[in-house]
């Protein structure tokens, strides 16, 4: 790093400015079982070893990559993790595609600050996400969606859209909505609505089927809907009227379909 990205001065100047920057031992972290068996002994000599229960610990080990060496994290004053980036990726990355690893690495800062979530995206598995659009049937019933939301104005809407495909259930059933959100300071809501509907960018989402409103950061809520047969909706995420414009925040869904029964 000091060799490479950290010899730019454009990128020293962005980071002095925008930045506390810090660093800290994967020793300490105990990382690995060998890393915990070393700590383990190392506390009966040491006075004071590094807290991984402290809330910047415990962000830093959400965010890192498995059997990655060194990671790259961009955190928020309230320990969400902003950016994440594995840096031997990064340098395999930047040579396959022809990139400067400054200007790679100046946009993954830019990206974090802008809440784009760089590095998210690449370790979403399928099993936890199906992206933005999920597909349910009778052998998977159930996926999860890890995503972001927007606050907008005061009195507009500003979707971050899930589209469901629940076609499979001929017969109909129950959908369900369980969501997590993040413990970032906006608090989230959410519409479902029916694929057909156009989304409103502004006012109150009356042509929505259902809607859990104002889930405070770190709370939970839930959407329950009935359908009588298969088709596609839509969920839209967004902050709530009473955050800071432009705000994020993450949220999590496990969405659910419990078919009806047929005589």
């Amino acid at each position: 790093m000091r060799a490479g990205v950290l010899s730019d001065d454009r990128v020293i100047e962005f980071l002095n400015k925008n930045f506390i920057n810090v660093w800290v031992s994967n020793v300490e972290l105990e990382r690995t079982p060998r890393k915990q068996a070393y700590m383990a002994r190392r506390r009966k000599e040491l006075s004071k070893t590094f807290d991984r229960t402290h809330p910047l610990a415990k962000a830093i080990i959400e965010g890192w990559k498995e059997h990655s060496p060194v990671d790259c994290l961009v955190i928020s004053p309230e320990f969400d993790v902003m950016g994440k980036l594995p840096l031997n990726d990064f340098f395999d990355d930047c040579s396959r595609i022809g990139v400067s690893e400054e200007e790679a690495y100046l946009k993954f800062l830019e990206d974090s600050l802008a809440g784009k979530f760089p590095g998210f995206a690449d370790e979403t598995s399928d099993a936890l996400s199906g992206g933005l659009n999920v597909v349910l049937n009778r052998e998977q019933t159930e996926q999860e969606v890890l995503d972001i939301l927007r606050t907008p104005r005061y009195g507009y809407q500003d979707y971050t859209v899930v589209e469901i495909d629940a076609t499979a259930f001929e017969e109909g059933g129950t959908l369900t909505i369980n969501i997590r959100m993040g413990t970032a300071k906006p608090g989230g809501s959410f519409d479902l609505f029916d694929n057909n509907t156009e989304l409103p960018t502004k006012g109150i989402p009356n042509e929505a089927l259902t809607s859990v409103w104002d889930i405070p950061s770190g709370q939970i809520g839930e959407i329950r809907h009935r359908f009588e047969r298969g088709k596609v909706f839509k969920l839209g995420a967004t902050g709530t009227w009473f955050n800071e414009k432009g705000s994020i925040n993450a949220f999590q869904a496990r969405i659910s379909v419990k078919p009806t029964e047929t005589p």
